[in-house]
């Protein structure tokens, strides 16, 4: 199946959606855009789709379609610095990803641009935040408000992707997340694996999916505390009317997706994540605090 043929499939789904959305008797003149969730694990292929959708949409079926990733609302880097100093036992921070690692106001600011109630309507023109995940040795780093993408406000935006590793996801109650806490200590326990080594041939340690035995219970209710706020402010299931999730069978791809990418950024851009810094960076994420809403 190609790209094209792909796309065109899942938007077999969305469409009568956004459809039904926009018929009568709503007004399309005042209404916020249709908000589309596009969520899955690293490296399955979100930015990818996120820009094949909005493009069909653009060109074949006659909406004005934008996209934005969570990636964007990224804190700074000296921001995330900051952060991670007044956290120095949780190594969930030690990475950009994890709720508490994104700017919520900016969030927040960017989608009262299209508010009904209370819209930014001080300029003629949207403006969308840009990261870059090439600067600091892949740490990367928000550009400049100046370098910003700015699109005309008119004619209305009727569709944003709004795509991300955790969007739509839900914060867990304390007990909840106990209990995967535990299993995935007693997993540990079971199949005889130690802490995630890189240096350690096993599958497990190198490739974790195992990886909240490696954190303690504060730090991880820490991060879903923060996940609560994403929820609240931009990320709850109130502020989607779709949710598209992409999965895997196998949770050890995420490193493999990965390194691929940012094989691709080292080569396209001469900054990025090596694979031992990849292997790193996903061990924390796919913890999966959260559940996703549909």
């Amino acid at each position: 199946m190609s790209r094209e043929e792909r796309t065109e499939s899942i938007l077999e789904f969305i469409l009568p959606s956004i459809e039904k959305y926009y018929s009568p008797p709503h007004d399309q003149k005042v209404q916020k855009p249709f908000i589309l969730g596009l969520t899955g694990l690293q490296g399955c292929g979100k930015s990818t789709l996120a820009t094949d959708i909005v493009t069909a949409l653009n060109n074949k079926h006659s909406y004005r379609a934008i996209e934005i990733s969570l990636d964007d609302f990224y804190e700074t880097h000296l921001e995330r610095q900051e952060l991670r100093k007044q956290h120095p036992s949780n190594k969930l921070l030690n990475v950009r990803g994890q709720p508490g690692t994104h700017d919520t106001a900016l969030a927040s600011w960017f989608f009262s641009q299209f508010s009904v109630t209370e819209p930014d309507t001080s300029t003629a023109e949207i403006e969308l935040p840009i990261f870059d995940k090439s600067l600091h040795n892949g740490d990367g780093d928000r550009l400049p408000r100046s370098e910003w993408r700015v699109i005309p406000r008119e004619p209305p935006i009727q569709v944003i992707v709004f795509e991300g590793w955790c969007v739509g996801f839900t914060p867990l109650k304390l007990e909840e997340i106990e209990i995967k806490w535990n299993q995935a200590k007693e997993s540990r326990v079971s199949s005889g694996t130690k802490q995630a080594s890189e240096t350690t041939p096993n599958v497990e340690s190198r490739y974790s999916i195992t990886t909240l035995a490696d954190h303690s219970l504060d730090d991880l209710s820490f991060i879903n505390r923060q996940l609560t706020t994403y929820h609240e402010r931009f990320m709850g299931p109130e502020h989607f009317d779709f949710m598209v999730h992409l999965d895997t069978l196998d949770l050890r791809n995420v490193y493999i997706w990965r390194s691929e990418q940012e094989r691709k950024l080292r080569e396209s851009r001469g900054m990025g994540m090596t694979d031992s810094q990849v292997i790193e960076f996903g061990k924390p994420l796919d913890c999966a605090l959260s559940r996703i809403i549909y």
